[in-house]
């Protein structure tokens, strides 16, 4: 019971030296706030000014193993995102982690590689470890055995503006036109996991 008190506070100790204004504390201690908050507890404020979605994404992720004569055998995609979407569409309350964390860890991929998928700080690397280990774990979870590299393809559509002229031509062009980007080989420890 102890245990679980002192935990608690500290968590939210931590917590509060993350949201607070920037203070002699809170910046004696970032590295630390910081390695406890981030990727799992990560506040922001988009529950009062939220940031719609403006494009559907579809992730997927295909393995690699090395077969028993040497050779290297590459999976078909697997869809991650469909995994997800069957969670949630007939479970009357779904997990917010199901609705959320891939696609908030792909989120934070882009805004920490940008297009070239080059990690440039401590937090890109962190996070692209993040969204490899999710993905190794679901592929994992859906297929089993061990393998040497994953891969993710993400497709992204976007989504039309309300009130967008739909019936014209070239508004309907541009929402069908999907960008496909491939992440590269992310190698992985035979037990599937990093």
């Amino acid at each position: 019971m102890a245990l679980c008190l002192a935990v608690t506070l500290v968590h939210v100790l931590l917590v509060f030296l993350y949201v607070a204004p920037p203070n002699a504390v809170s910046k004696a201690y970032s590295q630390q706030v910081n390695a406890w908050v981030r990727p799992v507890f990560e506040q922001n404020w988009r529950l009062f000014a939220p940031n719609p979605q403006s494009a559907n994404r579809q992730i997927s992720a295909r393995i690699k193993r090395t077969a028993t004569d040497g050779t290297a055998q590459v999976s078909g995609w697997i869809d991650l995102t469909a995994g997800d979407d069957a969670a949630v569409k007939h479970s009357v309350f779904p997990s917010h982690t199901a609705q959320n964390m891939l696609r908030q860890a792909w989120n934070s991929y882009l805004k920490t590689h940008g297009g070239d998928n080059q990690p440039r700080s401590e937090r890109a690397l962190m996070i692209e470890k993040y969204l490899r280990n999710i993905a190794v774990d679901r592929v994992a979870a859906r297929h089993g055995g061990s393998f040497g590299s994953i891969q993710l393809r993400v497709i992204s559509r976007p989504i039309a503006a309300p009130g967008a002229a739909s019936g014209s031509p070239r508004a309907a062009k541009a929402l069908t036109r999907a960008e496909t980007r491939y992440l590269p080989w992310w190698k992985v420890a035979s037990h599937g996991t990093d």
